[in-house]
């Protein structure tokens, strides 16, 4: 059978999602090897929505995995977090699904939010979940520029030069900026994305909203299909993946996730 689980996790506390040669604490490892204690067999090659990088968090990341055991929904959360002693990854629901379903390949639309803090002084608290910005930032810049990121575009110039997407163009459905005291939040949905896209974008909102360039750099820079014409990758630490959306015929379990953060 296949199981889809919804998780959660600290991304400060691993070098990534994906399991890597030489490289031992990842999300993957450890999520698998919490689920192979529970089913008591090996259980690997979890499948997931979105790859993240060292650094990046979630608050509903979706995977999958097949395996011949049975457990109910319930007892999947509560063992697997059992064997989840880390309490850095939190698994949030289970559902069992047809074959046909593919925790990459099935989604249709997944959504991020990137949480800056604008202040002189550092984060202490949050130094790790959160950007932090030395100085103050201009709201309405940043908003008049998000509207050039949204419809279909080629985002060259927003992805690393390492990212090995075989297409550039990626559809934008919105980009929210939004401001909360010294809290600035970046909200985009998208059919997919591309390595560094969103940190890329971030980036140039940045620049633009500390008044170092104009709202209308944010479409040259979109036109110019070039990584060398962007601004600086923003720093993983503020990036969070919030939402995957599937059909509504898998009838997975949905949380309003954006509330932790």
């Amino acid at each position: 059978m296949r199981i889809a689980l919804g998780i959660e996790y600290d991304g400060s506390a691993f070098s990534g999602w994906q399991i890597q040669a030489g490289t031992i604490h990842t999300v993957q490892a450890t999520l698998e090897k919490a689920l192979s204690k529970l089913a008591d067999q090996k259980i690997d090659q979890c499948q997931v929505a979105g790859r993240t990088d060292s650094g990046v968090h979630a608050t509903e990341q979706v995977i999958h995995f097949d395996t011949n055991v049975e457990r109910t929904d319930r007892s999947w959360v509560l063992g697997c977090n059992r064997y989840l002693t880390a309490q850095t990854i939190s698994v949030l629901w289970a559902h069992q699904v047809d074959n046909d379903f593919h925790a990459r390949f099935s989604a249709q639309r997944r959504r991020y939010r990137y949480v800056i803090l604008a202040r002189e002084i550092r984060p202490t608290f949050l130094s790790k979940q959160v950007a932090w910005y030395r100085g103050s930032l201009d709201l309405k810049r940043m908003q008049s520029a998000a509207k050039y990121f949204v419809g279909e575009h080629d985002f060259d110039s927003y992805r690393t030069v390492h990212c090995q997407a075989k297409s550039p163009v990626k559809t934008v459905y919105f980009l929210n900026v939004s401001q909360r005291g010294e809290y600035f939040f970046i909200d985009i949905e998208a059919n997919s994305f591309l390595h560094h896209m969103v940190r890329n974008i971030a980036g140039v909102l940045l620049k633009i909203g500390s008044g170092d360039a104009s709202p209308e750099w944010a479409d040259e820079v979109l036109e110019a299909k070039d990584r060398s014409k962007g601004g600086k990758t923003a720093p993983s630490e503020g990036l969070y993946l919030t939402n995957v959306t599937y059909d509504k015929k898998f009838n997975l379990p949905t949380i309003d996730s954006t509330t932790i953060i």
